[in-house]
């Protein structure tokens, strides 16, 4: 029976990272099948021959990804290993090889996924490799991690998640979230010519449905403004960034921690939307300085009081951050007996509602937000005057 290895190599640059390769070994006969998992001699024991984890680094899950990869393909390989053996028939190292490699294409779902994931946390795109890992999760889990080939994947086995899920007690919304993460990941298989498009999403559901109000009138939004919390300095924090994404047109809570001082200039913060890499300048305002003047001024390179210090951990940070923050808004919604579940993407439905009260043109309202995914109005909308966004948002600050 043929022997297997994993094993590293190193760069021969400094600095680099090494290449995983698994040693095959079989008639007293070596080969190596090289992989494309890149990592740094520190994330590889050799000892014990495996990929290691540093828990406090940043690459944790694109390690984590990798030696999921790892121990997949080692799964094949031994399957390949013990086919070769129940059938009885001569086979050589190269053997094993060629069989893995012909077979190579035929991603299972959950190999093809993890693939899309780590090239996404390669590209920086950490948010979107976490709705795809969280639907990945949630599939194996309904899978109780059995792995299927992309091939597989058909209508009914769709229609069981979308029931298994519904028994579970899962919001519609949620269902669909899932399953449009699953049909984007599918779509990309047959864009890449990996299988043929057998449809597998047409009977179940993929829209979105209309959701709890969760937008809050201008009366609502000035009694917060004006509450009184100077006794209880985690909510007057809590209220300031609520009221700071309400000034500034509805910013997401991610792209107010990671504004940085330097994005504040000329009187206009300038940035770029982390879920869609639009460029959006916003007005600095007298409203939005008071707000910060409260604090004192970040020691980090960034602008507002959230991240307080750069390093690894700054995602950890601002997820801790908001989530107090969150936490402290619904006891600010109990003190004002407001009925909706206040959060601060709250603010970002108000600030569009305020918006389309007063009259502003539902292309002023999506640019202004930087919905680039609206295409009813970004089909004919080229391009605004920032200084139109910024009267519309003066408009509703003076409403305050």
């Amino acid at each position: 029976m043929a022997s297997l290895k994993i094993k590293f190599k190193s760069s021969s640059i400094p600095g680099h990272e090494g290449t995983i390769f698994y040693q095959i070994l079989h008639d007293r006969k070596q080969r190596q099948l090289f992989t494309d998992y890149h990592i740094f001699p520190s994330e590889w024991d050799e000892n014990r021959s495996m990929v290691i984890v540093d828990h406090k680094s940043e690459r944790k899950s694109f390690i984590l990804s990798i030696r999921e990869r790892i121990r997949w393909d080692v799964e094949r390989l031994n399957k390949i290993i013990r086919k070769f053996d129940h059938d009885g028939l001569a086979y050589t190292a190269d053997d094993i090889i060629d069989e893995f490699n012909q077979h190579a294409n035929e991603y299972s779902l959950f190999n093809f996924m993890e693939c899309m994931i780590i090239k996404m946390k390669q590209n920086g795109k950490i948010r979107t490799s976490e709705t795809y890992t969280s639907t990945l999760n949630s599939f194996k889990k309904f899978r109780k991690n059995e792995d299927i080939m992309l091939y597989s994947l058909n209508s009914e086995i769709m229609e069981a998640y979308e029931a298994w899920h519904r028994q579970r007690g899962v919001a519609p919304n949620t269902i669909s979230f899932y399953t449009r993460i699953l049909r984007a990941a599918y779509n990309r298989a047959v864009e890449e010519e990996i299988i043929e498009n057998r449809n597998p999403f047409r009977h179940v559901y993929t829209g979105v449905d209309k959701t709890i109000k969760r937008a809050l009138p201008l009366r609502i939004i000035k009694k917060i403004k004006t509450l009184d919390l100077s006794l209880i300095p985690e909510l007057d924090f809590a209220r300031d960034m609520f009221m700071m994404s309400f000034m500034l047109r509805g910013m997401s809570f991610i792209d107010m921690a990671y504004l940085r001082k330097s994005d504040l200039a000329n009187g206009h913060i300038t940035y770029r939307r982390r879920k869609t890499g639009q460029q959006l300048v916003i007005q600095w305002t007298e409203e939005m300085q008071s707000v910060l003047d409260k604090y004192p001024e970040n020691e980090s390179e960034y602008l507002l009081p959230i991240i307080r210090h750069s390093g690894a951990h700054s995602r950890s940070t601002y997820r801790n951050v908001g989530y107090n923050i969150n936490h402290n808004l619904k006891r600010i919604a109990k003190k004002l007996e407001i009925s909706i579940p206040l959060t601060l993407y709250v603010a970002r439905h108000s600030w569009a509602s305020a918006a389309k009260a007063k009259g502003i043109p539902l292309s002023v309202i999506s640019e202004g937000m930087g919905h680039d995914s609206e295409a009813t109005t970004q089909i004919y909308l080229s391009s605004l005057d920032t200084s139109v966004v910024d009267h519309a948002n003066s408009i509703i600050l003076k409403s305050l």
